[in-house]
């Protein structure tokens, strides 16, 4: 569910914070704060933010866009702006108005789908009251069009009659044949009634209002590289065959060396259902109620049955088999049902995931909403102190992992071990993460993991805006055309090698930017480099010198290849000498450099 959490004042902003930050860690929902221009000042470096100037114009589009709306304004306001825009009561996204001290949590649209259940999740966080009026809420305590987590509607066009009877106070009969129906315990419900409530996982019910619990754990397993459509076909065919519904599956559970298998992921995404994974010792520990246990599987696995065990481990020690092993060619599914609830996201572990994140060069504003996201939604943040003081903020509590400088191959194999095991991780770099940063190690331990989980896990790269970027967007344009970067250090790459390549670099004309120019002990390379350019280019050839780019002690320097001093750079600092072609002017009070594209150079008409 997408959230838009609207602020109009900065009192009201701070309560905004609080609500996207808890209800991202307890639900992880896509919340965001939106905040009137002008009136929210107090925290305007958060780049997640979205900032607007026309409060009614913006209330609409973002209702247009079936977006969820907390509003921490007035009721009233809310009405105003969405009222004549409200069309269908089953389309239309929540829509919650909530005071700014949090007492006060009012549920004006969507109260069934999503604003009832959202207002309860506030009031919790605020300590505040939720007033639901919906109906049968106030009636029963429960609605049928909101059931728990999990839980599914089967037949909509049964709801309105079903739910009109039972708050006229007519008959309507509940029968439950499976799962826990305690939320619905304090209906009304007569013994006998041609109106009915079905709580079935059968896939063939009744004429009446169906409901479908998550007691069913389908297990899966299949051979390396499986279509995923004969899995999937093997899947819907054994439910068919044992009239069971695909609405009671609670997750798609296998074997944890089959968290990479696309076909599972595929299978899992196709339903709609979480792919959960247990370890080969966990499978063989419901050996004893296997139906079809099989040696050659053993040998192969560690365990005695993969989907008979998946689906026994993730329903639980009381389920039952009820569909034994069935095949095809390369796959296999069996399901078992739980006596109560299956919560999907309790059971074996998910595939983990590593992220790794460039946050940019210091300065919040430079760093993307993706790169925020991944972090407000990593269990575990894992990076160098400094770099993880910068997005402290917004980190769940505990996730953070802090490592220290020179580490760097300890640090991503821990962020590697973490996914392994399941777990969302965000590995931080400063800058892009794959220029000079930690994408290349993972990357590296990766072709050469010597644990073979690692291979497993999913991966991901988020960019950001690099050194070089930044140093040329405060100096105004160097990187115009076409430029390189090469790295000083020599921990990695022979200083031979580090000489040719800046040879070539100035010899060609390009613009370069120098990373790890200089440390405490590594002191003659910068000299070197200066003196390799000025053999190759005149010497008032613009240098910029740029440190601490994005942080309160931020220093831009434009100099001249004459004029340079190696000694005043150290590891903070970026250097950026610039190209044959590289200028810089003087506008007003300012200095600026830009290499030029060229676009005034008559160009060879093709022949």
């Amino acid at each position: 569910m997408k959230i838009a959490i609207i602020t109009l004042d900065a009192r009201g902003l701070t309560l905004a914070r609080t609500l996207a930050a808890t209800l991202s860690y307890a639900t992880l929902p896509d919340a965001t704060v939106h905040r009137l221009a002008g009136r929210t000042q107090g925290d305007d470096e958060n780049p997640g933010d979205v900032v607007f100037d026309n409060t009614m114009d913006h209330l609409r589009a973002v209702f247009a866009a079936g977006t969820a709306i907390i509003g921490v304004c007035a009721a009233g306001i809310l009405i105003r702006a969405l009222g004549p825009h409200l069309s269908d009561k089953r389309r239309d996204p929540p829509v919650i108005a909530i005071s700014a001290d949090g007492a006060a949590i009012v549920p004006l649209i969507g109260g069934h789908h999503g604003a009832n259940d959202l207002a309860r999740r506030i009031a919790a966080i605020t300590g505040g009251a939720a007033a639901i009026t919906t109906a049968s809420d106030t009636a029963f305590g429960f609605a049928l069009d909101d059931p728990p987590d999990g839980w599914r509607l089967e037949n909509p066009d049964q709801l309105k009659p079903t739910t009109a009877a039972l708050l006229a106070g007519e008959a309507v009969a509940l029968t439950v044949e499976c799962g826990s129906a305690d939320w619905l315990a304090k209906g009304p419900w007569a013994e006998k009634s041609a109106r009915t409530v079905l709580v079935t996982d059968k896939a063939k019910a009744g004429p009446g209002l169906v409901l479908r619990p998550p007691v069913l754990a389908l297990g899966v397993g299949c051979e390396r590289d499986t279509d995923p459509e004969e899995l999937r076909t093997l899947v819907h065919q054994t439910l068919r065959d044992a009239n069971l519904s695909l609405n009671s599956v609670a997750c798609v559970a296998s074997l944890d060396l089959k968290s990479d298998e696309a076909a599972v992921l595929a299978l899992a995404e196709s339903l709609g259902r979480p792919a959960r994974f247990f370890p080969a010792a966990a499978l063989e520990a419901e050996s004893a109620r296997l139906k079809t246990p099989s040696d050659i599987v053993f040998r192969e696995t560690g365990c005695h049955g993969v989907s008979e065990g998946a689906a026994l481990a993730a329903a639980g020690p009381n389920a039952d088999l009820i569909v034994a092993k069935t095949k095809s060619a390369r796959a296999t599914c069996a399901i078992a049902r739980a006596p109560d609830d299956i919560n999907a996201h309790g059971v074996g572990r998910a595939r983990g995931l590593l992220t790794v994140v460039g946050i940019g060069p210091g300065d919040s504003a430079w760093r993307t909403p993706d790169a925020s996201d991944a972090i407000a939604r990593a269990d575990s943040v894992v990076g160098y102190s400094l770099y993880l003081d910068i997005v402290s903020d917004i980190m769940k509590p505990g996730a953070r992992v802090d490592s220290e400088l020179g580490a760097e191959e300890d640090r991503v194999r821990h962020a590697l071990d973490l996914a392994a095991d399941g777990v969302r991780v965000a590995l931080v770099s400063s800058g892009d993460a794959g220029i000079y940063a930690l994408a290349t190690l993972v990357f590296e331990l990766l072709e050469t993991a010597d644990d073979p989980r690692w291979n497993r896990i999913a991966i991901n790269v988020i960019p950001g805006v690099s050194a070089m970027q930044a140093a040329a967007a405060r100096a105004g344009a160097p990187l115009g055309h076409d430029f390189c970067a090469v790295s000083l250090s020599d921990l990695l790459t022979p200083r031979d090698v580090i000489r040719q390549r800046l040879t070539a670099a100035a010899s060609a004309g390009f613009v370069t930017a120098l990373y790890n120019p200089q440390s405490r002990t590594r002191r003659t390379l910068l000299d070197a480099a200066r003196q390799i350019f000025l053999d190759a280019r005149p010497t008032d050839t613009p240098v910029i010198i740029a440190r601490n780019l994005g942080r309160a002690d931020e220093t831009v320097t434009l100099t001249t290849l004459r004029d340079f001093d190696p000694d005043t750079v150290d590891m903070l600092t970026i250097v950026i000498f610039g190209g044959a072609d590289t200028k810089t002017i003087q506008r007003g009070a300012k200095n600026w450099t830009y290499t030029p594209r060229g676009y005034g150079v008559t160009k060879e008409k093709p022949q």
